[in-house]
C-alpha cells in the first residue's frame, strides 16, 4: 500500500480547503489536499453572491466577478418589496472562483488531488482512493455540511436546509438580490440573484418538507415568467444542503491526530441567509495559519483558532440561530408564521436586529 506523509491533509477543496492549503503551503509546509469531485467548483451548489468587502482579501473574487449588487429587495407574502439600499455585493462565477483559489494553492506548493474520495479517517491517518494511506501530522476538515472529518471528531451538523436552484434567462438588467418570504417555505426562503443576462432562481427549506422544493420553485418560476422578469428555459439545475445550526466544533482530535474544521464543516454558514462563502474562505485561511503555528511549536495555536473564529463569527451566528428557533417554533406547533414572525426572521427588517425580540 502506498503511503504519503504530509504535514497537513486537507479534506475538501472548496473555498475553505483551498484557502487553508494556500496559507499552509506559503509557510513552507508539505500540504496535501483531496476532493472527491473531479473538478474544482463543479457542480455549482450555491447562489454565487459574496459581500463586496471579501474582494479586498480574496483576489479570486475579482477574477470571478460577474456583476455588482447594490441593494436587496425583500418580498413578503406578495407585498411590495422592502428595499435595503447600500447592500453591496458581487455575483461571482463560483466555478471560476473555486478554480482560482485552487490555482493559488497549487502555485504556493500544495499538492491537490481531485477525484479520490476519503474512504476512512482514523488516528493513523486517512485511506483514500484506491488504497493510498496518508499519515499527516494534522488534518483540516473542509468537506462541507456532512463532513466525514467532523463526524470522526465527534461533531456533526444536524440542522440542515435542503436547496434546489435553477439558472434561467434574465429579461432585463438587475442590480438587486431578490428575497421571497412565504410561510409555505418552511425554515427558508426563495431567491432571485442576477448574474448578467442570467439569474439564479432557488429555494431552500427544512428537510421535512423537501417534497415541496420542486413545486414551490416551479410556481415561483412561473410567476416571474408571467411578470416578464425571467425566461422559460432552465439552463442548469442544482441543489445541496446548508448547515443552519451554528458552530458545531472547530478543533479536536481523531484519536491522537489533531484536527480542525473550517467553513460549512464547522457550521459557519449563516442559519438565516445561508451565506457561507466569505466565512469559508476566512476560516480556511485562519485554519491554515493555525496549523502552521501549531506544527511550529505553538501549543495553544489550535485553541486560539477556535477562539478567534468564535469571536469573529459567533455573535452574528448566535443571533441567527435564535431567530431561526423562534421562527421554527411555529412550524413545530403546526401553525404558520404570520408576517410579523417572518419579518423578525429576516435581516432586512429592524425586528430581526431588535434586542430580546421573540416571535409572537
Amino acid at each position: 500500500m502506498m503511503q504519503i506523509q504530509p504535514d497537513i491533509l486537507i479534506v475538501g477543496l472548496g473555498p475553505a480547503g483551498a484557502a487553508a492549503a494556500t496559507a499552509a503551503a506559503r509557510a513552507g509546509l508539505r500540504v496535501m489536499g483531496i476532493d472527491r469531485r473531479r473538478e474544482a467548483g463543479v457542480p455549482v451548489q450555491c447562489a454565487e453572491f459574496v459581500p463586496r468587502m471579501l474582494g479586498a482579501d480574496v483576489v479570486a473574487v475579482n477574477r470571478a466577478r460577474i456583476q455588482g449588487i447594490s441593494r436587496m429587495e425583500t418580498y413578503l407574502m406578495g407585498e411590495l418589496p422592502t428595499v435595503t439600499d447600500d447592500f453591496q455585493g458581487v455575483m461571482i462565477d463560483r466555478q471560476a472562483f473555486d478554480a482560482a483559489l485552487v490555482q493559488e494553492a497549487t502555485d504556493a506548493g500544495a499538492a491537490l488531488l481531485f477525484g479520490p474520495s476519503l474512504r476512512e479517517i482514523g488516528p493513523e491517518g486517512a485511506l483514500v482512493g484506491d488504497g493510498v494511506r496518508i499519515r499527516p501530522r494534522l488534518v483540516i476538515g473542509a468537506d462541507g455540511p456532512r463532513s466525514k472529518i467532523g463526524r470522526a471528531m465527534g461533531y456533526e451538523n444536524t440542522d440542515l436546509v435542503e436547496t434546489r436552484q435553477m439558472r434561467v434567462p434574465l429579461k432585463s438588467a438587475h442590480l438587486a438580490t431578490d428575497i421571497f418570504l412565504n410561510p409555505q417555505i418552511a425554515g427558508g426562503y426563495a431567491w432571485l440573484f442576477p448574474r448578467g443576462d442570467e439569474a439564479n432562481l432557488g429555494l431552500g427549506l427544512v428537510p421535512q418538507h423537501k417534497g415541496r422544493l420542486r413545486p414551490l420553485l416551479a410556481a415561483l418560476h412561473q410567476a416571474l415568467m408571467a411578470e416578464g422578469r425571467v425566461g422559460e428555459t432552465v439552463i442548469r439545475l442544482t441543489g445541496g444542503a446548508i448547515p443552519v445550526g451554528g458552530i458545531v466544533g472547530l478543533t479536536g482530535r481523531i484519536g491522537e491526530l489533531p484536527a480542525l474544521l473550517a467553513g460549512d464543516a464547522a457550521g459557519l454558514a449563516n442559519p438565516i441567509t445561508g451565506a457561507g462563502i466569505a466565512a469559508a474562505a476566512t476560516s480556511g485561511r485562519m485554519a491554515g495559519e493555525a496549523a502552521v503555528a501549531w506544527l511550529g511549536g505553538d501549543s495553544a495555536a489550535l485553541d486560539d483558532y477556535a477562539e478567534d473564529v468564535t469571536d469573529l463569527f459567533g455573535p452574528s451566528l448566535s443571533l441567527a440561530v435564535q431567530r431561526r428557533r423562534d421562527l421554527m417554533t411555529h412550524y413545530d406547533n403546526d401553525t404558520s408564521p404570520d408576517a410579523a414572525a417572518l419579518r423578525q426572521g429576516w435581516i432586512a427588517y429592524p425586528e430581526y436586529w431588535a434586542r430580546g425580540a421573540r416571535a409572537a
